[in-house]
């Protein structure tokens, strides 16, 4: 490759990351957004019977981001330092990384949430999407990976638990929106939202009652 061809190529992996570290950033700020204003109750109560809840969500998607780009890549968070009872390479119960102990307050998991933003930017930041990791939780016959690959599968796990988080506020007091900037939602009043849940029913016990 030449002098221009290697310019070239930097200049356009550099735009590539700006792009997915936009998309992850959107994600990011959904499931932060949709904490506020909640009690500590609602923010850490079950609202599914497998006990999804919203305080949980941001507390997994920052275990994400700190394993996928820390270990994977040779750049550990807490090296040099005692992980939390819920990391990955610790004996822990099924799924505790996915719920808030009474102990661990609002701002100790947000915080860590926006720590774990730093660090994977400094990750992408440094190495190349073309660079090779190892994720060490997957067998080790396809535990290579590159950047670009974690990015993507990051961007796709933080918006789905995005999605969940919309349906969960929702449950709770009706809030709703894609992001603070833009809900992406119609502006109908409470009247016409009522009219359109009754004609979606309306619509679903039509095709129900078909032979």
């Amino acid at each position: 490759m030449t002098e221009p061809q290697a310019r070239d190529h930097r200049a356009g992996d550099e735009r590539a990351k700006a792009e997915l570290l936009r998309y992850l950033q959107d994600a990011r700020d959904a499931l932060l957004w949709k904490l506020e204003g909640l009690s500590e109750y609602d923010a850490r109560r079950p609202l599914t019977p497998t006990g999804t809840n919203l305080l949980g969500l941001v507390k997994h998607a920052s275990g994400v981001e700190l394993a996928y780009f820390g270990d994977t890549f040779g750049r550990p968070y807490f090296a040099g330092q005692e992980p939390p009872a819920w990391w990955y390479t610790r004996t822990a119960e099924p799924n505790d990384d996915m719920w808030a102990t009474a102990e661990e307050s609002r701002d100790q998991i947000t915080g860590l949430y926006r720590a774990a933003w730093r660090h994977t930017d400094e990750t992408v930041g440094a190495l190349p999407l073309d660079a090779a990791g190892r994720v060490p939780w997957w067998p080790e016959e396809r535990a290579e990976a590159t950047l670009h690959h974690i990015l993507v599968r990051v961007i796709s796990d933080t918006q789905r638990h995005a999605g969940h988080a919309d349906i969960l506020r929702e449950s709770l007091d009706g809030s709703v929106g894609a992001t603070r900037a833009s809900t992406n939602i119609p502006s109908g009043d409470k009247t016409w939202w009522a009219d359109h849940h009754a004609r979606l029913e309306q619509a679903a016990q039509a095709a129900a009652a078909k032979p």
